[in-house]
């Protein structure tokens, strides 16, 4: 079995891409690599964040790997929060007043309208890159609703769902729709020609 280390500590997100990966990859986090270093993401791009992460990894395992970077862009708020999803309320990183500030920025906005963008970089053993891109457009929800998912699912609601945000659909269903999953499959289409 192939085993790809993954730019994250984020068990969530290594956990979705496993499963899309249906066990012929086995995917690593930086915890379970024993990896316990800030990555820096210095970039002022989505791309370029996921690029640094990447060969960051690389360069300090040796090993094939693959790094996300995802940004959420709100046409009201001309792309924002972008490059700095992650950090949209403060660099704690903490999605509950990330979905506050975005909801308190778009209050009494008619115009809702938005996406989902990740980018994977993926550097093989050699150090050689090959980059992913997969966007979901959709809207921002007037607030939270659903349990699921992590990070702004609960406000995000994609295209073609009647309303649901991510955080009410299932894993599979997110999956086939989502930006990430859209991405990955881009990945696993990829590796599977390796």
């Amino acid at each position: 079995m192939k085993e790809l280390l993954f730019a994250t500590h984020n068990a969530n997100k290594a956990k979705e891409i496993s499963r899309m990966l249906d066990g012929k990859t086995s995917v690593l986090t930086l915890d379970d690599a024993g990896v316990m270093v800030d990555i820096p993401e210095t970039a002022n791009t989505i791309e370029g964040n996921a690029l640094i992460k990447a060969h960051f990894l690389h360069e300090l395992t040796g090993k094939a790997c693959f790094a996300d970077d995802t940004g959420l862009e709100v046409a009201a708020l001309g792309g924002a929060p972008g490059v700095f999803t992650a950090r949209y309320a403060g660099d704690e990183c903490d999605p509950e007043r990330n979905m506050a500030k975005l909801l308190a920025a778009l209050s009494g906005v008619a115009d809702r309208e938005a996406s989902f963008r990740t980018v994977i970089a993926y550097v093989d053993q050699l150090g050689r890159e090959t980059v992913f891109e997969g966007v979901c457009p959709g809207r921002i929800a007037l607030a939270k609703h659903g349990t699921g998912g992590f990070g702004y699912d609960p406000v995000f609601e994609p295209m073609g769902f009647g309303g649901a945000s991510f955080a009410e659909m299932s894993l599979d269903d997110k999956n086939k729709v989502s930006h990430r999953g859209k991405a990955v499959r881009q990945l696993v289409n990829f590796l599977s020609k390796l």
